[in-house]
């Protein structure tokens, strides 16, 4: 899979180069390319924003430099994500489905975002990562990206891993618990040092459907 994120702060994904995701790309399973906005303005001083139409505070993103920006990588093989607070909420189900794309297009906005027309031509769906707002779509594109790309073939290492994970089955994941069996009083649960891998696989189904109904009965699907 690629990964084009446009941005005017492009040292802000440094984070990308570390751990799992960084692996990732290192190894070849993953092309991730920060590209800078400001690279494609014809101002002068690289000016990307300008005052809004109509009046309002804050400034708003030119379309001319994200424009030729987008026109430098888009292909009828992308598909083009802006990280909006109007978007639609980012959940599990959308980076299974973004994983299986071939090349993904991420547009940061900044200031008060940016100009409607760049939505309307370039952009197939707006994502938002929850009921909030942020400076920036920095930090929202690295989520996404951590999200789908833990999902590419080989990328996690264990394929079975990925498939316990909250939202997998419609249940928050149960509870873990490594060395040792006994830490400040508290006691690993006697079943899981029992080797009896069915108890452990019903105890764990329980644990999930428990702590689902408590935090997230939403996610309950009821007969």
């Amino acid at each position: 899979m690629k990964i084009d994120i446009l941005t005017l702060f492009p040292d802000s994904f440094a984070p990308l180069k570390e751990s799992i995701i960084g692996r990732a790309v290192n190894s070849g399973k993953l092309d991730i390319n920060v590209i800078n906005i400001r690279d494609f303005s014809t101002d002068k001083h690289k000016k990307c924003d300008d005052e809004i139409f109509g009046g309002g505070d804050g400034m708003l993103m030119m379309p001319q430099p994200l424009a030729d920006c987008l026109d430098s990588v888009v292909t009828d093989k992308s598909c083009v994500y802006y990280m909006s607070p109007k978007g639609k909420t980012f959940s599990q189900s959308m980076a299974k489905n973004m994983a299986k794309i071939e090349h993904l297009v991420l547009i940061c906005g900044h200031y008060e975002g940016i100009d409607q027309r760049i939505i309307d031509i370039y952009v197939d769906e707006e994502i938002s990562i929850g009921d909030f707002v942020l400076t920036g779509g920095e930090l929202p594109a690295m989520v996404v990206v951590d999200a789908v790309a833990r999902l590419l073939p080989d990328v996690l290492g264990n394929e079975h891993s990925a498939l316990e994970e909250s939202f997998e089955n419609g249940l928050l994941e149960y509870p873990q618990y490594t060395r040792p069996s006994e830490f400040r009083g508290h006691k690993v649960p006697d079943v899981l040092l029992s080797g009896n891998h069915a108890l452990i696989a019903k105890w764990r189904k329980e644990q999930s459907e428990e702590i689902t109904r408590k935090r997230r009965p939403d996610l309950i699907k009821e007969d």
